[in-house]
């Protein structure tokens, strides 16, 4: 019997949030990677499922949902006895929504600048100006995050939810964007939270296999 959800993936994307909110409940899925070095992402096969060419991408028994805040609202909603969202109250529920729409929309744009600057230029020089910024604008995002937005030890207080495993996703890309971690103490402390849960250790070892 198939997988009743398909998650398509990248290694080192966005996609590793919603892989950990899908190993969390325990739901029935297959995890199919796309090659991002072959350029995978833009296959006739895969622009058939994802027209946008990025990843994620989940397939439902309704169809294709995309986007990481819809697919980790998704994953919360549907698998409601995991509480990965907090479902009963409108307004935590709402600054959930917040948070990831800050990361989906501001914290990964920031990123992107750095490896996909030919998404808004064409310029050599214009590229390596993004490129350059990078450093900065990744740390003010995360200087944002640790004193406004996290209110620890999770995202959203006592609560554990989806936000950690988008937060802990963008978090991974740090070093990489030239920005200490240890300028965020609890960022970091987060980080490492959630690299020593089981859940999180068992998806990251799938996807670097």
């Amino acid at each position: 019997m198939s997988a009743m959800l398909t998650l398509y993936y990248a290694r080192g994307t966005c996609a590793l949030a919603s892989h950990i909110a899908l190993e969390h409940t325990g739901a029935d899925y297959a995890a199919v990677r796309i090659d991002f070095a072959s350029q995978q992402q833009r296959s006739a096969d895969y622009l058939r499922i994802n027209p946008k060419g990025r990843v994620p991408t989940l397939l439902t028994e309704r169809g294709k949902l995309t986007e990481t805040p819809a697919i980790l609202q998704y994953v919360a909603q549907r698998y409601p006895a995991a509480k990965l969202a907090p479902l009963d109250d409108p307004f935590e529920l709402a600054r959930m929504n917040a948070f990831n729409s800050y990361l989906c929309a501001t914290v990964h744009v920031a990123h992107a600048h750095g490896r996909r600057g030919y998404r808004w230029s064409d310029d050599p020089a214009a590229i390596a100006s993004m490129q350059k910024k990078v450093p900065q604008t990744m740390g003010e995002c995360f200087e944002l995050i640790e004193k406004e937005f996290f209110a620890g030890p999770w995202v959203l207080g006592e609560r554990y939810s989806v936000s950690d495993m988008y937060l802990f996703t963008l978090a991974q890309w740090l070093e990489g964007d030239g920005v200490d971690v240890a300028r965020f103490p609890k960022v970091a402390a987060h980080r490492q939270r959630m690299r020593d849960d089981p859940v999180v250790a068992r998806v990251l070892a799938a996807e670097a296999a």
